[in-house]
């Protein structure tokens, strides 16, 4: 089922953008890595690009977060379903890795598949085409091994953890932040290998106005799945999102999670994605940010009417976005 989301959606049509990538933590050097293989075709028909994108950033501060990107025409871009098989220019994706260089960056990633996949917009939105962008995740939980390097410094990734993803579309929304963490341990320092929590919450432009958040949440905890992701659901889902943190609760059933993300502003890298129809959105992301998960079950004895299970945290090993559509003042543009 991963190789079916991960398919190529695109087949040459005008309007259209698609994205895979993969982001990590390494506990060994604390390093955060961001990896994109991308394309746009544009609205008017225009030349349509593929580009790959590198971004590290290290929590200890030894230097500015790191950010690379080289633009290929599209002819560049090939792609095979099953197996799954992605490739701009020399640079590989499939299910069990990534391989790739240009400039002074080179990765070569490899990972067992995770068998369980989630998708954030739901299937009835996807089949009447009402969402402009789709978020799936055809490996949301990954060990992953390898090496990455950047100019002189090469880390071998040792205890890497992150998670692959695919987006497609025709059109970003206005405002949004995203959060992925599968490195997640309790209070007591006990490793919760398995469990993930990943989210998204977006304002989007509908009928002269803005509508939102809304804000689909899928994760794992303790072996079972965790969906939020109903068209009701999301739009009752809390949300509250800035340049650097986010709080927000979802539930599934019985089950709810409450999950504050926060990122150090310098940690910040910023790029921009640019829309079919050639407006860009500016992004700031971090692959070093902190995140604490408190899940809860239903319990009608207590006061609140639920009770907290457990509470896990990931300090300087969760991945955050926040996106608009102007720059934010004073803070640096790492690609553009």
């Amino acid at each position: 089922m991963a190789s079916n989301l991960n398919a190529l959606r695109w087949a040459g049509q005008p309007g259209h953008y698609e994205l895979y990538y993969v982001s990590l933590t390494d506990r060994g050097s604390g390093w955060g890595v961001w990896i994109r293989y991308t394309m746009v075709a544009p609205a008017d028909g225009g030349q349509a690009t593929a580009s790959l994108w590198l971004m590290a950033m290290d929590p200890g501060g030894n230097g500015a977060p790191i950010a690379r990107k080289a633009t290929f025409s599209a002819d560049a871009l090939r792609a095979s379903a099953e197996p799954f098989d992605l490739r701009i220019g020399d640079a590989v994706l499939t299910e069990r890795g990534a391989e790739g260089a240009f400039e002074d960056v080179a990765w070569s990633l490899r990972w067992e598949p995770d068998g369980r996949p989630a998708e954030h917009v739901h299937p009835v939105l996807q089949r009447a085409r009402l969402a402009k962008t789709v978020l799936v995740l055809p490996q949301p939980d990954l060990a992953i091994a390898g090496m990455v390097r950047v100019g002189e410094r090469e880390v071998a990734l040792e205890g890497a953890r992150g998670g692959q993803a695919h987006i497609w579309g025709s059109k970003h929304a206005s405002l949004w932040a995203w959060t992925h963490c599968n490195d997640l341990e309790t209070v007591d320092g006990e490793r919760r290998p398995g469990d993930y929590v990943d989210g998204v919450s977006v304002f989007v432009p509908r009928f002269g106005r803005e509508l939102g958040p809304n804000t689909p949440v899928v994760g794992r905890f303790g072996g079972d799945e965790f969906r939020s992701t109903s068209p009701a659901r999301v739009s009752r889902n809390q949300s509250s999102f800035a340049l650097t943190a986010w709080d927000f609760e979802a539930r599934d059933g019985d089950r709810k999670i409450a999950v504050d993300v926060d990122a150090r502003r310098e940690s910040l890298v910023g790029v921009t994605y640019t829309d079919p129809d050639g407006e860009l959105a500016y992004c700031y992301n971090s692959e070093v940010a902190s995140l604490r998960c408190r899940a809860y079950e239903r319990d009608r004895s207590e006061p609140s009417g639920w009770r907290l299970v457990e509470t896990l945290v990931a300090p300087g090993r969760a991945h955050f976005e926040y996106a608009q559509r102007e720059p934010v003042p004073g803070l640096e543009l790492h690609v553009r």
